[in-house]
């Protein structure tokens, strides 16, 4: 009897689809993988950054953004991670969190630190100094907390302190200016206004370690001058990651001879004098009209200020500009800059 050939399977048909199982296989195993290992990232990033009981004051200024607020709670060493911070924000759709100072520590987590400031769970009998203020706008806050006019004006006198090394880099006649570092105090209703300074000059000088001194002189400046060009660049940009670049150009325009052409120096200017702000005002702080550094600083600074000046970034542009995007751009030409005005500043930007 004849039987009819039929062709065999062919192996290769089985081995391909084997082949193609186990990919899909592989490829959901890593899937999952990738799943579970965001999920124990973010889990451990809402966890307490340590046991410590340390009190840490935390001040969240009006109209700052989460963003800022996840970067500066990260900063102060409260939270393991911003970006988890964030994250849980928008997964439990928290969108306001209470201005104020709180009182926080490491052992806290996110939830705790969130919880608080969803309820606006502020620290009491507290006296804030705010980055980036004026001295006269710091007294108005001790006016606030309720001292009188003589308490402050002799806290604020920098003879109140004489012989004191927290002042050691102060000019004969210069005002505290630039010198009371932003933080968060305990007062009590028997506290000094002077207490409070002292506290504060302290906690300036602390900042002011060999690191941040030796910078300093590496850049060509003196202590003071350093904190000068500090407050200059604090006012320019609270974003910590664009000040080395800003203190780089800053330092470029000064080594070549060049004004500074801030805009804060104659904002700061006007407000000294009373006036309405404006680049033309007729005053030593004006870097408009007179070139170098003004004559002292122009508010108090930051750590990330201090470590700018010292620590610069390294280029060679001279110009730089905040455009309407909220990015810095930077340029080494007027017409690089020039450029970049019309392109990034069709609304506003701050440029030197």
């Amino acid at each position: 009897m004849l039987k009819l050939w039929r062709p065999r399977k062919s192996k290769n048909k089985y081995v391909r689809r084997h082949h193609r199982l186990a990919y899909l296989i592989i490829v959901a195993i890593i899937a999952l993988a990738g799943v579970w290992g965001l999920r124990h990232w973010y889990t451990n990033n809402l966890r307490p950054v340590s046991s410590s009981q340390a009190t840490v004051y935390f001040t969240v200024s009006t109209g700052e953004t989460k963003t800022q607020i996840a970067q500066g709670l990260q900063t102060a060493h409260l939270i393991r991670s911003a970006q988890a911070f964030s994250n849980y924000l928008r997964s439990n759709e928290i969108n306001v969190l209470e201005a104020g100072t709180y009182k926080f520590s490491p052992s806290m987590s996110v939830q705790q630190i969130v919880h608080a400031m969803v309820i606006g769970d502020v620290a009491k009998n507290l006296l804030t100094i705010l980055p980036g203020k004026r001295l006269d706008q710091i007294e108005q806050a001790f006016k606030d907390a309720g001292y009188s006019q003589s308490d402050i004006d002799t806290a604020f006198n920098p003879a109140t302190y004489a012989g004191d090394p927290d002042l050691s880099s102060l000019p004969a006649g210069a005002s505290l200016e630039g010198y009371l570092y932003p933080d968060s105090f305990q007062k009590e209703v028997d506290t000094p206004a002077s207490t409070i300074v002292k506290e504060s000059l302290d906690e300036m000088q602390g900042h002011l370690s060999d690191d941040i001194v030796n910078g300093f002189g590496a850049q060509g400046l003196s202590v003071y001058k350093g904190v000068t060009l500090a407050s200059i660049i604090a006012q320019e940009s609270g974003n910590s990651a664009d000040q080395p670049g800003i203190a780089e150009v800053f330092l470029n325009r000064i080594n070549q001879g060049m004004d500074l052409q801030s805009d804060v120096t104659a904002d700061y200017a006007a407000a000294l004098a009373g006036v309405t702000p404006s680049t033309s005002i007729n005053s030593p702080y004006n870097t408009y009209l007179h070139s170098g550094l003004p004559p002292g600083p122009i508010s108090n600074v930051t750590a990330s200020a201090l470590s700018a000046v010292a620590h610069p970034a390294s280029s060679s542009y001279l110009y730089f500009i905040a455009g309407d995007d909220g990015k810095i751009h930077y340029a080494s030409t007027v017409a690089e800059h020039n450029q970049q005005i019309q392109q990034y500043c069709a609304k506003s930007c701050v440029q030197p």
